[in-house]
């Protein structure tokens, strides 16, 4: 168990490619037929959106990622994956 953590990760399949300096995100096989389009992040959402991807199933494990990547504050950290999860949520490609 993970302790009560809801565990968290993306819905669907996707692939991640840089171009000309931007993270793209695209929806790839029966995904791309839900998801339309591509998804732009910034550094921080590609930090995030790879975690994601490779395990990371909660909020402390998101923050870690961020502290990790970047000099940052935990607080900022904290409040930077917050405001990702709901953008995530908001598109429906969070699963919680």
């Amino acid at each position: 168990m993970n302790g009560g953590r809801k565990r968290m990760k993306i819905k669907g399949t996707f692939v991640t490619r840089d171009i000309a300096g931007d993270t793209v995100i695209v929806p790839v096989g029966e995904t791309a037929l839900k998801y339309n389009g591509m998804i732009t992040v910034t550094r921080t959402g590609a930090v995030l959106w790879q975690a994601l991807e490779t395990g990371a199933e909660s909020r402390e494990e998101l923050v870690k990622a961020l502290l990790d990547g970047f000099d940052v504050d935990a607080a900022t950290a904290a409040a930077d994956v917050e405001e990702f999860l709901e953008q995530l949520r908001q598109a429906d490609l969070l699963e919680e």
